[in-house]
């Protein structure tokens, strides 16, 4: 009896250590997008290192409309597959921006939504009145595609949110406060058929992609975001 009870000691030690091991491994997967201090890694789309106006200010990554330098999206200098992406981001009263993923930064694109997957965010309740009609344009929607309206629930302006999203193998997924927004597969006929019947079928290399560079748009709204962290899945 004391072998037996030995031995289910040693198994369990063995799972917990195993157990440990893999939260510390993916806890340690995880990466800052943005080092809270600098731009460093980032730039403006299809206009490099110019001064804009995206600032870093005590740890977080803000747009502010007023401040000196151009209007643009900013854009990781590196590209990215198969990922998870999490970020808290807050707006003002009616602000309105977005994330892009798979953006493909060429000159022949003018701006990230030609070609990549916006995450729209929304102060939702205080929004233009053509974004209030449209559930499709509610925050965490894939924009003016698809969404799973009923779970488009952000905090009310000027509190954080927390998103996630996150691209396997072209499936892609959309969270706002914990709860999906938005999936589907973007190699999917389904997929195919949604971008046609969108407004976004005005932009033949929409969604094309299946990896690219993370853009966070300026809308000419405020916006903040903070605890910006990628790991990668591949």
């Amino acid at each position: 009896m004391k072998k037996i009870i030995h031995f289910i000691f040693s198994i369990a030690s063995i799972a917990t250590l195993i157990s440990c091991q893999q939260q510390k491994t993916e806890k340690s997967d995880w990466k800052p997008l943005f080092n809270e201090q600098t731009l460093q890694g980032l730039h403006i789309y299809n206009k490099g290192n110019t001064a804009s106006k995206w600032k870093a200010v005590d740890g977080e990554l803000l747009c502010d409309p007023k401040a000196e330098g151009i209007f643009g999206d900013i854009i990781t200098d590196q590209e990215y597959e198969n990922f998870e992406l999490t970020f808290d981001w807050k707006l003002n009263k009616g602000g309105n921006s977005g994330v892009f993923i798979n953006v493909s930064e060429d000159s022949s694109y003018a701006a990230t939504f030609a070609t990549g997957l916006e995450m729209q965010l929304l102060d939702n309740a205080n929004a233009e009145a053509r974004h209030q009609v449209d559930s499709k344009h509610w925050a965490g929607c894939l924009y003016s595609v698809d969404c799973i309206a009923s779970e488009s629930r952000p905090n009310p302006y000027e509190q954080w949110n927390n998103a996630k999203v996150k691209q396997a193998d072209g499936e892609v997924t959309f969270w706002v406060n914990d709860r999906i927004t938005y999936q589907g597969n973007i190699n999917s006929k389904a997929f195919q058929d949604k971008v046609a019947s969108s407004n976004m079928k005005n932009y033949p290399a929409f969604g094309t992609f299946k990896k690219g560079k993370i853009a966070f748009q300026n809308h000419t709204d405020s916006v903040r975001f903070k605890n910006i962290r990628i790991r990668d899945l591949s």
